[in-house]
């Protein structure tokens, strides 16, 4: 299939072929029939990726500040790899589209296949011939609706937002600032409701355009204060709905002082918000934000897992809206048809972006790309690199998320023996950007074309943890090695199932789990320092905050931090103490703050077979400024601490012996080294009884928690 993609890095924008998306679960697959390019939120995207970097900076002083933190945390080369690499990552654009259903996941009802949907989501509803849905995010077409009405649904959706967010009454009077497509749509809607509508624009066109659709006055900016007077017999009307796109603070400024005394302000489109306090402070005027499509946006469990809010407590989420625009439409009431300037093939759709950036020079306002119904909706792999070795260490890639993409990948690079030579991600998007970049030899969106594919013989999984377990199990019943990033599995049940497997299996391929911290040069050195004394570690995390929203906090999905993130810190204690745990016990905060779980901020006391204790501090409290981890151990006659990666310091006998690095060196590419090694040797680099009890000791964290007791591992 062809989709349309943006490089954030240079701006650069392209059809290519990539491979069709898989169906989840929760959603359904469709062949796209016709897509909107926002004139708006699209124009703004592919101006943002064509700015140069010091562009970029400027429009993003948030992720300036971020980024320099970090490299006084990780140091400057470090961080700049990881930005770099952010930078490359490529934008799938659109996110209003129609479509026949191919393909229905298991757990979605009343949609079949061939069903026509309206479609909408970033990221889902894209500008490609076939696209993945989540449920949440598609309703039914009505009969009476053509395909350029309903590919206007998520526009739709967001007028239709800031009407509610307005909470308008019949025979008020309402003003709209800003006469694209969303200000448009938000005149009908308005008089839909039964409201006297003023709108305004700088383009006579659009003014011009919203008197054809029910507006009863228009007027440019210069003469709004003058004209919304008159408008509502010098009172002020009832409420302004902004719906413009600029930098500029003058629509908020405006809108306090055509408003009435005790009047609504909602602002949809984006604008500057210097708030001015005169008008709305004296006038006590009510200003609102109204969030794209409705209730649901930005919550994965409702957009990527379909999990729908109680329609009697939220009636209307961004799935509702779709629905009810669609049937505004199908009344007549809505004219999207209207609004339409430019009808233009897919095969042509670079054009639609050099209207939107002047190179051609022609008006326009609603823009719909047209597709070819014959579309592929193969998923069978695409050459990328035909002259990719094939002698080694064979790599098939499930995965390629940031981390892959931030650390994985250039450190195989740098280790060098590891031929890439297929990449399989969730999306078509994601798999191209990465074969080309790191000159894999195909890329698709099925796993079994990797897994069951002859020339590779090691799989690397690092896809979201639910994933990891059973990708393992396939792996290795295939006989591959694997390398799979943290966690092993997600659930104990299917830990000793893996277990079983594997030592049941008479040629044993390589097993490695991504626990990193063990091969940092430092934690190395502190290992040959107390050599096979027994120690006590201690262990002190400062992590940071992930929201409660996160995939990683879903316990079905991510697992929580416990399973998730804090078997690093047990693997690097095993390390140390060189020997198996026999006991854990765990306790955590106990607050009234429920932002994030209890959990996050956790004690644990491992105690181990040789005698050696560790004591694992892990939390999400604290500051920011402190470096993340710290680790002491002490032995007879020893004492050391470690540094966030970057410093250490042994005390022995009488001397003190100090490393000091500008870089952090979390033992990344050490681990590729000990991987490739234990391939080449046929003896692991972490034995399986060490992986195992690593995950073993995270769910006994749990129980401890649970149970208050010190519990047996």
């Amino acid at each position: 299939m062809k989709q349309l993609i943006q490089s954030y890095k240079t701006g650069e924008l392209g059809i290519f072929e990539v491979p069709a998306p898989v169906c989840g679960d929760n959603g359904v697959v469709i062949r796209t029939k016709s897509s909107l390019v926002s004139a708006g939120t699209e124009k703004m995207i592919v101006d943002l990726a064509k700015k140069s970097l010091i562009g970029k900076a400027q429009a993003r002083p948030d992720l300036v500040k971020q980024v320099i933190t970090k490299m006084k945390q990780e140091g400057i080369k470090n961080t700049l790899e990881k930005v770099f690499t952010k930078l490359d990552t490529p934008i799938p654009l659109g996110y209003s589209c129609v479509g026949e259903v191919l393909e229905v996941g298991r757990n979605v009802t009343g949609i079949s296949v061939g069903d026509r949907v309206a479609c909408g989501g970033a990221g889902y509803a894209n500008h490609s011939e076939i696209n993945y849905v989540p449920r949440n995010l598609l309703v039914k077409v009505p009969e009476k609706v053509s395909d350029e009405e309903a590919a206007f649904v998520t526009v739709g959706a967001i007028a239709l937002q800031g009407v509610r967010q307005t909470a308008p009454m019949i025979g008020e009077r309402i003003a709209v600032i800003g006469l694209g497509l969303l200000g448009q749509l938000t005149v009908q809607l308005l008089k839909a409701n039964g409201c006297k509508v003023i709108g305004t624009d700088f383009d006579p066109k659009k003014l011009e355009l919203a008197r054809e659709l029910g507006a009863d006055a228009v007027c440019g900016p210069e003469d709004i204060i003058q004209a919304c007077k008159n408008f509502s017999d010098g009172r002020g009307v009832d409420a302004v709905v902004i719906t413009a796109s600029t930098p500029s603070n003058q629509p908020v400024a405006d809108a306090g002082e055509i408003c009435r005394m005790k009047g609504r302000v909602v602002i949809v489109g984006l604008v500057g918000m210097d708030i001015p306090r005169e008008y709305y402070y004296k006038k006590e005027l009510e200003l609102k934000l109204s969030m794209a499509y409705g209730p649901g946006r930005y919550d994965a469990q409702y957009e990527e897992q379909g999990i729908d809010y109680p329609f009697a407590h939220v009636r209307w989420t961004e799935q509702r809206n779709f629905e009810a625009f669609l049937g505004l439409v199908e009344e007549g009431k809505v004219s999207p048809q209207k609004l339409l300037t430019h009808r233009i093939g897919f095969d042509k759709a670079l054009d639609a972006y050099d209207l939107l950036e002047g190179k051609i020079k022609e008006y326009y306002l609603g823009i719909v790309l047209k597709y070819d119904e014959a579309a592929s909706d193969s998923r069978k792999p695409i050459a990328m690199n035909t002259s990719a070795s094939t002698k080694g260490i064979n790599v098939g890639l499930i995965g390629a998320g940031n981390f892959t993409k931030g650390v994985i990948l250039p450190n195989l690079g740098k280790v060098g023996g590891f031929n890439l030579t297929g990449v399989c991600t969730a999306t078509g998007v994601s798999a191209h950007s990465t074969g080309k970049k790191y000159n894999f030899k195909f890329i698709t969106t099925d796993a079994d074309e990797l897994i069951q594919h002859k020339e590779i013989n090691t799989v690397f999984i690092t896809t979201r943890h639910n994933d990891h377990g059973e990708k393992v199990l396939r792996s290795l019943k295939e006989g591959k090695n694997v390398f799979v990033e943290k966690p092993l599995t997600l659930d104990e049940n299917e830990l000793e199932v893996i277990r079983v497997k594997y030592n049941k299996a008479e040629k044993k391929p390589i097993l490695q789990v991504g626990y990193n911290r063990r091969f940092s040069p430092l934690v190395r050195r502190m290992k040959t320092a107390i050599g096979n004394l027994p120690v006590s570690v201690n262990y002190r995390i400062n992590a940071g905050v992930i929201p409660l929203n996160s995939w990683i906090q879903d316990p079905t999905v991510g697992g929580g931090r416990i399973l998730g993130e804090l078997c690093h810190f047990v693997d690097t204690c095993l390390f140390l103490a060189g020997s198996t745990p026999v006991s854990v016990y765990a306790n955590s905060i106990k607050k009234p703050d429920q932002s994030i779980p209890d959990e996050d901020n956790v004690s644990v006391v491992l105690t181990f077979e040789n005698g050696s204790i560790a004591t694992i501090s892990y939390t999400a409290f604290g500051n920011g400024q402190l470096p993340k981890e710290f680790i002491e151990v002490f032995a007879p006659n020893i004492a050391m601490q470690m540094d966030n990666y970057r410093e250490l310091t042994i005390f022995a006998g009488s001397s003190k012996n100090r490393t000091k690095s500008s870089n952090q060196d979390k033992g990344f590419k050490g681990e590729f080294e000990a991987f490739a090694e234990a391939i080449k040797s046929g003896k692991p680099a972490i034995g399986f009884e060490e992986l195992y009890a690593v995950s073993k000791v995270t769910f006994k964290v749990l129980e401890s928690l649970k149970t208050g007791l010190v519990v047996r591992v």
